[in-house]
């Protein structure tokens, strides 16, 4: 200590103001990092959806038949907009337009099946043509795979590695190049796009999908820049588990909500991106934001110490569901 103090005397008296005063900046910074989070999640609201669209406006929904994006169409729905619902199983999706139909009476709605994997441009040209005529003002990109269970990348399946790659990446940008002239001819509209902690701290034995969230991370941040001066929002929504088909997960804790009050933050959050890395970026649910803030001022979400902890939870994750597997199999 006396070492410390000793250097420091003899750095020049005004070296020593610019690097108290440097300090204190990256300090403030910090402070002001931390604040603007805690107001964004528990505190401001977000965008008003009636900016995108009055009542009758459509929104298109994908892998809308299932967990959040069942939960989007729903709460959409409850907002005034009609609905484009397009998922893979189009039993779900009449049996999600009917139930709606039954709770909001004034709802329209329009489905379409088709399966993302097969990356079908005839799939995106009927799309195309549903949309014809329609006044739509908010596109919701949830459709994705991750992996059946986490796998190394060696290991990985070639159909599910190619399925991941097509629907996460192709399928959300392909969809966006149909609605996207949509919005901006009418000069407004938002486009949100499911992100996930896998896409802003890589993660080992979720190889692939970590790696097309962070593809849809740049992209959809890139696209912002150039859509906003047409009046379009891009928004990208980080998460981390939620109880849903694709996490597995079935209860919920403090830090996994099920998808009713995570799809309410989502909405109720749109545009609150200040205390991101990256602009048109939020963490809607509260725990989330917080445990994401604090890898990221400490250990750091890049770091090899956050990646190595990554890894040795997804290869404990992989060997108990190969336990259970061969328990069951057993079973059988």
């Amino acid at each position: 200590m006396d070492k410390v103090v000793e250097l420091w005397d003899a750095v020049p008296q005004k070296a020593q103001w610019a690097l108290a005063g440097v300090g204190a900046l990256v300090v403030a910074k910090g402070v002001l990092a931390y604040l603007r989070m805690v107001l964004n999640v528990f505190i401001l609201s977000g965008t008003n959806l009636r900016k995108y669209g009055k009542k009758g406006t459509w929104a298109v929904v994908t892998g809308a038949s299932d967990g959040l994006g069942k939960e989007f169409a729903t709460q959409l729905a409850a907002k005034g907009f009609n609905l484009v619902l397009v998922s893979r199983t189009q039993s779900k999706l009449d049996a999600l337009a009917a139930e709606l139909k039954q709770k909001y009476t004034d709802l329209e709605t329009k489905t379409l099946a088709m399966d993302y994997a097969k990356d079908n441009n005839e799939d995106y040209e009927r799309l195309a043509k549903l949309l014809q005529g329609l006044d739509v003002g908010i596109l919701i990109n949830n459709v994705g795979q991750s992996h059946s269970i986490p796998v190394s990348f060696l290991q990985t399946d070639a159909n599910e590695l190619q399925n991941i790659v097509t629907i996460n990446c192709l399928g959300t940008l392909k969809t966006t190049k149909v609605v996207a002239p949509l919005l901006t001819q009418r000069r407004k509209g938002l486009i949100l796009t499911m992100g996930s902690f896998a896409g802003v701290m890589p993660t080992p034995y979720l190889a692939t999908y970590s790696g097309s969230k962070a593809f849809l991370q740049h992209w959809s941040t890139s696209l912002a820049a150039e859509l906003k001066p047409q009046g379009v929002d891009v928004e990208f929504v980080i998460s981390y588990i939620v109880t849903t088909a694709m996490s597995k997960v079935r209860r919920t804790s403090l830090l996994i909500p099920s998808p009713k009050p995570f799809v309410r933050a989502a909405l109720g959050k749109i545009g609150l991106s200040g205390a991101e890395k990256f602009p048109n970026t939020y963490t809607p649910w509260w725990s989330h934001a917080l445990f994401k803030w604090i890898i990221e001022v400490t250990v750091g979400a890049t770091s090899a110490f956050t990646i190595n902890k990554n890894l040795d939870m997804h290869v404990d994750i992989r060997n108990r569901a190969l336990r259970k597997a061969a328990r069951e199999a057993k079973k059988a």
